[in-house]
């Protein structure tokens, strides 16, 4: 134990120690009859399959999976953020959006923050619905207990994970961030340097939190000896959140998925405050193209892209619905066939003239299905955690519109901010074909429109492992160029495109998990770009 450990509240008792063994190399696909699950590491992954192989459904195995990720990619999610999945029953033939959006504590008004203190610090939090929703989500649709499905976390924090290299450059790539809170103690070696790659990382302060739930159920994190907790330090620390604000425990809302066809697949996706309808846009515009010209690989196809997702950017940027008005409105307009005719034509006039988060996918043997995102927004969040409690707090306050008070994500009492996920379950011939999603802010979206339309005519990992592009809605072009035509770039650039070249296997671009039914089989890909796994159930 280094002296620091000694000293700190805020550190883990028994942190690190020499691995002797090299990081395993995750399984990146894996194909199974049994079920399966694809996560962004392979000790949540491994957690899912245990799920899963103890007679737990799909919906068991995204809950157990998703605690897990919680210890195994802190810098991604965990008990401090929020959750959204999309889910399919196959008993009932119900597909549901389940809307985890945190909330807004009462008094984080616009006159007591300011643009630094929204990134860092206590007061960068809002009240943490992932607890909340993945308690709803076992309760309601889940067959194990809540102790069952910590279990794996629970070990795993206790047991340790080994440190990947991702994981080494996160954390010295967010050196100076966690020197202005007091996170350093529990995810920095020594308190102030990354870990070697292939360390073990062991996190007993966690594993008594989640140890703490097991026995006394989800709403003591808000009601209970968490929550009193979680109140004394934010109070004694400058944050927001009192008890008034987690005594109204942010329970997720069940909404209806945004739908759309995308040649012979239906297409269900997050609806606001997530950007679902972002990505139905542009499947929509898409298809008013002929598929040669969709193409990726080659000049033209890059240049549609581009445009497609160039456009879609603009029109989440300025036309924001409000999630409980959403339902509502009866002409979707921009997610609407006219809509897609028009905008089509325009791009074709231009073409001719010239964090962080995670995400987890689970089919079992039943045709249940679950795609789920969770976040505790940038990278290592708000790179603050109660010295006792061992986990991150979000900074989903830089998610809310500060200029605007008409718009929908305007920072108010209990408001719930603005999310870029898309978690979604693709259906062929009225099964669920593909379950999917992936990490990555704005780039999201254009990161499954492009594995979509490859599994047109590339195989799975093919697909995911393609080198990738995306748009902002001010024409700045991101792709992993060493991978592509050189003429691409060139095209794009042409066209008034301004180029940012990526490393190959960006971690900028996205990070996919799916899964995959075809032939009476389950095939499950992991995305190249980080440290994710696929794996199934032996049984």
């Amino acid at each position: 134990m280094t002296e620091l450990q000694k000293k700190s509240k805020t550190a883990d008792t028994d942190f690190m120690e020499p691995a002797r063994v090299k990081v395993p190399q995750p399984q990146r696909i894996s194909a199974n009859r049994n079920g399966m699950v694809a996560t962004a590491h392979f000790g949540a992954t491994r957690a899912g399959v245990t799920i899963l192989e103890a007679g737990g459904n799909a919906m068991d195995a995204a809950v157990a999976a998703a605690f897990a990720l919680g210890v195994c990619e802190p810098q991604a999610s965990g008990l401090g953020g929020q959750t959204m999945m999309v889910h399919h029953v196959a008993e009932t033939g119900q597909t549901v959006a389940i809307d985890g959006s945190s909330r807004a504590p009462n008094r984080a008004v616009i006159e007591a923050s300011d643009k630094s203190s929204r990134l860092l610090g206590y007061g960068a939090t809002t009240v943490p619905s992932t607890p909340a929703t993945l308690g709803y989500v076992l309760g309601r649709y889940g067959t194990l207990s809540l102790e069952q499905v910590l279990k794996p976390a629970i070990d795993l924090a206790e047991k340790g994970v080994q440190v990947t290299e991702l994981q080494r450059r996160l954390q010295q790539r967010e050196l100076r961030n966690f020197k202005k809170g007091n996170a350093g103690g529990f995810f920095l070696r020594g308190g102030d340097k990354p870990y070697t790659v292939g360390s073990v990382f062991k996190q007993p302060v966690l594993a008594k939190t989640y140890i703490r739930l097991a026995e006394a159920g989800i709403e003591d994190f808000y009601t209970g000896a968490i929550g009193e907790r979680i109140c004394e330090d934010m109070k004694k620390n400058g944050g927001f959140i009192q008890k008034d604000d987690m005594a109204n425990i942010p329970w997720p809302i069940e909404r209806e998925p945004v739908s759309s066809r995308f040649g012979n697949l239906y297409v269900h996706t997050m609806p606001p405050p997530a950007a679902g309808r972002t990505l139905l846009q542009m499947l929509n515009i898409l298809r008013k193209f002929p598929k040669n010209l969709r193409n990726p690989d080659t000049p033209d196809g890059a240049l549609l892209l581009a445009e497609v997702i160039r456009r879609a950017q603009l029109d989440r940027r300025d036309r924001p619905f409000d999630p409980n008005f959403y339902p509502q409105v009866q002409d979707r307009r921009m997610v609407g066939d006219t809509y897609a005719k028009q905008a089509s034509k325009q791009i074709l006039s231009r073409l001719k003239g010239g964090g962080e988060t995670t995400h987890l996918s689970v089919m079992d043997k039943q045709g249940n299905t679950v795609a789920l995102t969770q976040s505790i927004e940038r990278v290592y969040g708000a790179k603050v955690a109660t010295p006792d409690l061992g986990f991150l707090y979000n900074n989903y306050m830089s998610a809310f519109d500060y200029d605007d008070i008409s718009h929908p994500y305007y920072l108010r009492p209990n408001g719930v901010p603005w999310a870029s996920v898309a978690p979604t379950i693709i259906f062929k011939a009225k099964k669920p074909w593909l379950a999917i999603g992936s990490p990555g802010s704005e780039r999201i979206t254009s990161t499954i429109l492009q594995i979509i339309v490859r599994l047109a005519y590339q195989s799975p990992f093919d697909a995911v492992a393609a080198p990738r592009l995306h748009c902002s809605f001010d024409g700045k072009v991101s792709l992993e160029a060493a991978y592509m035509r050189d003429d691409i770039p060139k095209a794009l650039e042409k066209m008034g495109f301004s180029i940012d070249i990526r490393e190959p296997m960006s971690f900028y671009l996205g990070c996919i998990q799916m899964v995959l039914s075809e032939n009476d089989e389950f095939i499950g890909v992991a995305d190249p770009r980080r440290d994710g796994s696929a794996g199934g159930p032996e049984k």
